[in-house]
């Protein structure tokens, strides 16, 4: 599991096409990719799993430590 010393603070896809209203981060626990939740516009997160089938994000907001697989839609 690749997961960086600091969590970032931003959904790396966001800032990449200039997108800055993201609602809450996760990582994905196989790459430690960091993308947008559901709740955001731009549902990176989701978007990361169908093109990776990593299947398995993590909250990264601080005092949450609950995780979410994509392909069982499964809170863990």
């Amino acid at each position: 599991m690749a997961v960086p010393a600091t969590p970032p603070d931003a959904c790396e896809d966001c800032v990449a096409i200039g997108e800055r209203s993201w609602v809450a981060l996760r990582m994905c626990l196989r790459c430690g990719h960091v993308a947008c939740c559901d709740s955001s516009p731009r549902r990176h997160a989701e978007a990361h799993f169908h093109g990776t089938d990593h299947p398995v994000m993590r909250s990264i907001e601080l005092g949450e430590a609950w995780r979410w697989c994509y392909v069982d839609s499964q809170l863990g």
